[in-house]
């Protein structure tokens, strides 16, 4: 037979299982079907008709129509800046992170032992924030600037001296979009955003805190000292949005008395991207460790006294705290971080100063050759940007500025250039040249390398930084590429990611991030684009974007979706946000009550504190369902102020729950809306759909369902769809319109959110095609299910559905095993040593593990996974029958490093061998933790957030 119309299916590639396996998994199961196991758990009642998707395309044919979207973008020269700037990304950092499943495809850190290197980077970020700003302690990155600006008003606010203070003072010099997310950040708070200029007049008793920008939004560098001294004198504190670039010349405001600094790392070689995923900063004085929101990567020891890092203070995330949690960072964007860090690694101080200086110096020189030609510039004090005042001419410079493919910044009669690391002298002969067309100028007769030896600084000595920074020495060993390559590579080695094995984290959906999805994300015509650029300019983004709207919109049954969000837990309170706007346009602004089941993911009740909502919880019976009644019995009591519930579906304990349309019922019935959490979409996609069930509004995690890779904690994506009545109150934006009059204000700085990374999903849609993505999704219950039935004889699972069957994901209860002193994190650590990173612990159940395996992994690493539960449940009955110690025994001094079994001394109660290879396959093919088992309170008592000196750590 002719193989003539042969063509290999993408989803052959992403789906793990082959045929035969699928077949076997099946016979261990006592199925004939994959279709009788969907029938088994899937409700028929919320079974809906097959996606009408277009047909899928194979992975050439793919990259084949990308490439045209992305050629229907136009990368013009941008000096629109307003935070956002063409970069340098060196190769070296290109190709082995950015490009790098050993970085890309990585959890986020909780299991330190086998994460050493990516806990590296990320110190390393929070150095260079920290010695950049001035300020004593930062975070390992937060989603963007305008929301970080947000959590620094939040943490002051909540921290104020004066409790009947409500006003955040906000200079008008700032980012509109800056500006925009404090403002619709401040309504549930009842916190007032007053807008006045930063000076000691306007520090009246009503404000807590005060916030500018530095420098400033139009380029101007102002003096801030006086009037932070002044504030603190009335108990306000400051907070300030930040260059990083610039902080290598400017006198760092921590310096001045600012109490948090935040910013954004994107021109430390991260792609504008359309606008995102880039990596913010947080900084802020040690008084504030325990408020500082977002994650903090700490100093501690392991179990041999050796140096070694975690994420610290991780009580406080909202899992464990909930509607208490301090902050609602579900997604930091690590992967960003790492990448500004190794940035800031391979130029170190002296050649960060020199593309900061060069900057600076090249602004200059447009600014003397522009006035030159009768312009008036109108900032005296400047970085990187100049205002130059144009009138009735600014339309003819912006046709001239645009045949010569070039974007400025326009407002009210006065044109903005913001000089980046890629302008050269080149292009300041080219923006003469647009100037001096506008004044009939010939431009041949200037010659900008006439003030190039004349060109000072605009930065008076006031403002000139004097303190060193970047002293330690990873920022000055790594120069050549020879060493920043094995830099790089010695802290890859250090960590487990999808390249090593399965990650098994259930909630979480750790699945093949496929290389043709990747690879158009590097991109000049998508990475290359400001989120500002003229709309004529981004038509192939445009078109990505609309196609993936519809895509998304029909996956789950809505009428249109929002991508604004650039994470999971901000998709959540964007939803909130939304269904808040429609009861107040319905003059119901008094619903205020949310219903949120006991098992409900720890972001949904943190995500309604923040939308100022009250959580009332509702009981779960003893299978972990929704008690219906309780719930009926609380909404009724709750009707005339039911603002909605937030469900997860399937339920956080892996269940397809019977009565899920009746539970939708009920709250509608009561006038409410249904929220439905997407971070289960995985068991969803071509068999249901939230719109389908009844919710109103539901987020999806693009980097969980629809393949963004996790980048060891971010980039993320949680874009929200909803149902037709909610459609004209999704996010608007300051500066680009993506929705109607009735719209929120923004909660993201960039329309689009992370834009570049959309194009991830869009891949993975359009290669599966409908019929791939149902597959997917059965397979991805066929998996569960098999590691379900292995494993179920050796543990208690915790729920199952009516016939027996889990969804996607299924708990392991660990929790009988403590009366022997072995702990849930004792399992966890122990599977290091065979070579996985553990399931989720704890979570939704303290004492348990939750597994999803995922659609992607084939039968041998399903049953290498389980073989090597089986084998610590072996161990752990060693411990139960008295024939090992209950202190002193492989599972409580796990995991071992190959110093620890290669070492002269061994004094455990066992053989090196069975610490080290337990199982036969790791003799082959071992990942050996690089650290001991972590001490988490000598690294919570002792927070050290910063690259440390030797000394330092040895005094801590």
């Amino acid at each position: 037979m002719s193989n003539i119309y042969y063509q290999e299916k993408f989803e052959d590639r992403h789906n793990g299982p082959r045929s035969t396996q699928v077949d076997d998994m099946l016979r261990f199961l006592g199925l004939s079907s994959v279709d009788e196991l969907i029938e088994q758990t899937v409700p028929a009642p919320i079974r809906t008709k097959p996606l009408n998707l277009p047909k899928a395309l194979s992975e050439v044919a793919y990259l084949e129509k990308i490439a045209e979207i992305a050629a229907e973008n136009k990368v013009f020269k941008s000096y629109i800046g307003q935070g956002y700037y063409d970069v340098v990304l060196p190769g070296v950092i290109q190709r082995n992170v950015f490009e790098n499943p050993g970085w890309y495809t990585q959890y986020t850190p909780y299991q330190a032992e086998i994460a050493q290197g990516r806990l590296q980077a990320l110190l390393n970020f929070q150095t260079v924030v920290s010695d950049l700003t001035g300020l004593e302690i930062a975070n390992a990155s937060l989603l963007d600037e305008a929301t970080a600006a947000a959590e620094g008003m939040f943490m002051l606010y909540s921290t104020r001296k004066n409790k009947e203070a409500d006003v955040f003072l906000v200079s008008p010099n700032i980012f509109p979009q800056t500006l925009a997310v404090l403002q619709t950040r401040a309504l549930s708070f009842g916190i007032t955003i007053r807008i006045a200029d930063t000076t000691e007049d306007n520090l009246s008793n009503d404000v807590f805190a005060a916030f500018c920008q530095y420098p400033a939004a139009d380029g101007s560098i102002a003096d801030y000292k006086n009037f932070t001294e002044a504030a603190h004198a009335q108990h306000i504190t400051v907070c300030v949005a930040a260059d990083l670039m610039s902080l290598t010349l400017l006198t760092p405001p921590g310096e001045w008395g600012a109490d948090v600094v935040v910013g954004n790392s994107q021109r430390f070689g991260v792609p504008m991207g359309f606008g995102g995923p880039h990596a913010a900063f947080f900084a802020t004085k040690d008084t504030y460790k325990r408020n500082i929101p977002g994650r903090i990567i700490g100093v501690t020891s392991d179990s041999n006294g050796e140096y070694a890092l975690r994420m610290a203070l991780q009580t406080r995330e909202q899992h464990i705290r909930r509607d208490k949690a301090s902050s609602n960072i579900c997604t930091a964007q690590a992967l960003l971080a790492i990448m500004a860090s190794f940035y800031a690694v391979y130029h170190g101080p002296e050649g960060l100063k020199n593309i900061a200086k060069r900057i600076h110096d090249l602004a200059r020189l447009a600014d003397k050759a522009i006035q030159s030609l009768g312009y008036t510039q109108t900032n005296a004090t400047y970085f990187d940007t100049l205002r130059f005042q144009v009138g009735d001419q600014a339309g003819a410079l912006k046709a001239e500025a645009l045949n010569h493919e070039l974007n400025f910044y326009y407002k009210d009669g006065v044109v903005g250039i913001s000089i980046d690391e890629t302008t050269t002298i080149e292009d300041i002969q080219t923006l003469v040249k647009v100037f001096a067309k506008i004044k009939g100028i010939g431009h041949h007769d200037i010659d900008v390398t006439m003030w190039v030896d004349q060109l000072g600084t605009s930065i008076p000595d006031e403002f000139i930084r004097t303190s060193t920074y970047l002293t330690h020495p990873i920022f000055n060993s790594y120069h050549s590429e020879s060493e920043m390559l094995r830099y790089i590579k010695s802290l890859e080695s250090k960590d487990l990611s999808l390249c090593h094995s399965m990650i098994p984290l259930g909630s979480c959906t750790m699945k093949l991030n496929a290389t043709t999805e990747m690879v158009p994300v590097t991109w000049a015509r998508l990475g290359g684009l400001h989120p500002f650029a003229p709309a004529d300019q981004t038509t192939g983004y445009m078109q990505l974007i609309n196609e993936l709207n519809d895509w998304l919109s029909e996956i789950t049954g809505f009428a249109k979706m929002s991508f604004q969000p650039n994470s999971g837990a901000q998709g959540e309170y964007t939803g909130l946000m939304v269904i808040r706007a429609y009861h107040e346009s319905r003059g119901e602004e008094h619903r205020n009550v949310c219903l949120i089941p006991a098992s409900a993911h720890g972001t949904n009740p943190a995500s309604a504190s923040m939308a100022g909502l009250k959580v009332v919880v509702v009981k779960c019976d003893d299978r972990g369902n929704i008690d219906v009644e309780d719930l009926r019995a609380k909404a009724v009591e709750h009707a005339e102020n039911l603002n909605s519930l937030m469900v997860t579906y399937p339920s956080t304990h892996g269940v397809f729950e019977e009565p899920i349309i009746e539970i939708c019922r009920i709250i509608h019935e009561n006038g409410g809306q249904v929220y439905m959490d997407g971070a289960n979409m995985n068991a969803q996609v071509g068999l249901t759909s939230p719109g389908f069930i009844g919710a109103d509004v539901c987020h999806l995690n693009l980097h969980k369902t629809f393949c963004i890779p996790h980048g060891g904690g971010g980039p993320g994506m949680g874009p929200i769809g909803v149902a037709s009545h909610l459609v004209p109150f999704l996010p608007n934006h300051s500066e680009v319109a993506v929705s109607g009059e009735q719209g929120i204000s923004a909660v993201s700085a960039a329309p689009f959110g992370s834009a570049s990374i959309l194009v991830i999903s869009h891949a993975y849609i359009a290669m599966m095609g409908p019929d791939g993505l149902t597959t997917a999704t059965k397979t991805a219950i066929l998996n569960a299910n098999y590691i379900k039935a292995r494993l179920e004889e050796h543990y208690p699972v915790l729920y199952a559905g009516a016939n027996g069957h889990c969804a996607h994901e299924m708990i392991l209860d660990c929790r009988t095993f403590k009366s022997i002193g072995v702990e849930v994190a004792d399992i966890a650590k122990r599977l290091m040593d065979y070579g996985f990173h553990a399931p989720t612990v704890s979570f939704p159940v303290a004492g348990t593990l939750m597994i999803e395996p995922t659609e992607s992994e084939s039968k041998p690493e399903l049953d290498r996974f389980c073989d090597a539960l089986i084998a610590i449940r072996r161990e752990i009955a060693a411990v139960e029958s008295g024939e090992v110690d209950q202190k002193d025994n492989v599972l409580k001094n796990a995991p071992y490093t190959a110093a620890m079994v290669t070492d002269d001394s061994w004094d455990k109660p066992y053989s090196r061998q069975t610490a080290a290879y337990p199982l036969a396959y790791l003799k082959a093919n071992k990942f050996w933790p690089s650290v001991g088992r972590v001490n988490d309170s000598q690294g919570d008592r002792t927070l050290i957030c910063s690259c440390p000196s030797i000394e330092e750590y040895a005094e801590a």
